[in-house]
């Protein structure tokens, strides 16, 4: 079987599609199943981790947007004679012959349209849905994707199927009393993110917790833009929280070694990974009561309801700063959480569906 595969997303700094891509092509790097198969990653740009995976990259020049997609990847594809076609983040060229699995994570765009700019809305919801009503099978990583992706796109059960994502392996937990009073958020900022909302309440937690410094790591996709630099400047604390777009591996891992809370105040998710990836690293989330988040995190979590008051919400941050029992409280039910995502089980159940789709199985 020959699968051709888009990853535009694992060049520059791979952030939730690349960074799922990346989690199947490590694991179907080391499996003797995926092995049997041909494999090309075709990019917009070179890509510097290519070495670490045995599948070719085929360089196809070219922004990575819809016209790319349309257009070059589209060639680059029927060049390589995919019997099957992997595109890993929501769309796909609508041109080509060979057979199509999708995956689309969440359906946002559809949901909360006053979350986009028209153009970028428009754009997204129809692409999406055209490819989605087009493969042979979508694949999500939720049950509650599943079915926003049937309510708006209206694709049927059967061709859906809900693979939950991995997890790096993570950090032993640490000894009591052994992090520092810092408050991480990690992930790209979106307006359904409420990072705003988090630095006020943030700085109502600095006037009670002498020692605590709030990290926010994710590039600002907010639309309308909110000035997160402006918001922190007006804060009583303001010296006390720092705001990166990107930090390099070695850092971000030092602060989830040094964290005490992990906060992800996310009004709608497909999923949420970065919450679990703190758990992994023995950092106890706080998170909004949303569907997605209790079946994603389980009881491997704290949970402030939607319409909580930032004063409610410092009050749930302060707790898990301040008490090493409020933090184990939400440990200890780490390992039954996190022992559901593994990304050789995902891969393998990926690799089935593309099997199933070129008709190799």
């Amino acid at each position: 079987m020959r699968v051709a595969i888009d990853a535009r997303e694992l060049g520059g700094h791979p952030t939730g599609v690349g960074r799922y891509l990346t989690g199947l092509l490590d694991a179907w790097s080391s499996s003797d199943a995926a092995r049997r198969h041909q494999w090309t990653l075709i990019s917009s740009s070179p890509l510097e981790q290519a070495s670490r995976w045995t599948a070719p990259v085929e360089v196809a020049p070219g922004s990575g947007g819809t016209l790319w997609e349309q257009t070059t990847l589209a060639r680059a594809i029927r060049k390589a004679e995919a019997d099957v076609v992997f595109a890993p983040g929501y769309t796909a060229p609508l041109t080509v012959a060979a057979p199509l699995v999708l995956t689309i994570h969440d359906v946002s765009y559809f949901a909360h349209p006053e979350w986009f700019s028209f153009r970028e809305g428009a754009r997204r919801r129809l692409l999406s849905a055209w490819s989605a009503r087009r493969a042979r099978t979508v694949i999500t990583i939720s049950e509650f994707s599943k079915q926003e992706i049937r309510r708006f796109i209206g694709i049927d059960a059967g061709r859906i199927r809900v693979i939950a994502p991995g997890l790096a392996p993570g950090s032993r937990l640490p000894a009591p009393g052994s992090r520092d009073s810092l408050v991480l958020y990690v992930g790209s900022i979106f307006q359904r993110r409420r990072v705003d909302r988090l630095i006020a309440a943030f700085d109502l937690v600095a006037g009670k917790v002498p020692n605590a410094r709030l990290e926010i790591v994710g590039e600002n996709r907010t639309t309308p833009y909110i000035d997160l630099e402006a918001l922190r400047r007006q804060c009583r604390h303001g010296d006390r929280i720092v705001i990166r777009s990107y930090v390099d591996d070695a850092t971000l891992a030092s602060l989830y070694e040094r964290a005490s809370v992990f906060a992800f105040f996310s009004e709608y998710e497909g999923f949420g990974l970065t919450p679990l990836e703190a758990l992994s690293a023995g950092v106890p989330p706080v998170v909004l009561d949303t569907a997605v988040a209790h079946e994603s995190c389980g009881t491997g979590a704290r949970y402030v309801a939607p319409s909580a008051s930032n004063e409610e919400i410092a009050a749930t941050i302060t707790d898990l700063l301040t008490s090493d029992e409020a933090r184990q409280g939400v440990l200890r039910h780490r390992g039954d959480v996190l022992n559901r995502y593994d990304w050789d089980v995902a891969a393998a159940a990926t690799l089935s569906v593309l099997e199933e789709a070129a008709g190799a199985r």
